[in-house]
């Protein structure tokens, strides 16, 4: 089954850092384009950062100079470095990636890791 895993959330004061990781398993064929979005309580998700397969990236606005995207073919993982972070960042942060399986093409979601960032 493919599905896709975050992990690196948690606590850190305004001004810290951050470093998330989303890996894809299952049986795969191609891996394309992927998100960070996240989601702050009350809110809708957004979109945060872009990585397409060629390695071409961008950011929402607010985050650009702050956060760095980043990813590893090999290993099917996304990375999210996220630096001077700010406590209204705290949300939860998705992954999704484009990506070709024996069924075809498949866009999943992970399930989330919580960013928390006080003040």
């Amino acid at each position: 089954q493919v599905r896709l895993v975050e992990s690196g959330g948690g606590l850190v004061q305004a001004g810290g850092s951050l470093r998330l990781s989303c890996v894809a398993s299952g049986i795969l064929f191609t891996v394309g384009d992927m998100n960070w979005y996240r989601q702050a309580p009350g809110k809708d998700r957004e979109l945060v950062a872009f990585i397409a397969s060629d390695g071409y990236t961008d950011y929402h606005a607010s985050v650009k100079g702050r956060f760095t995207v980043s990813r590893d073919n090999a290993k099917r993982t996304m990375y999210l470095q996220m630096n001077s972070l700010k406590p209204e960042e705290t949300g939860v942060y998705s992954c999704n990636m484009v990506l070709t399986t024996k069924r075809g093409p498949f866009t999943p979601w992970g399930q989330g890791t919580q960013v928390t960032v006080s003040s």
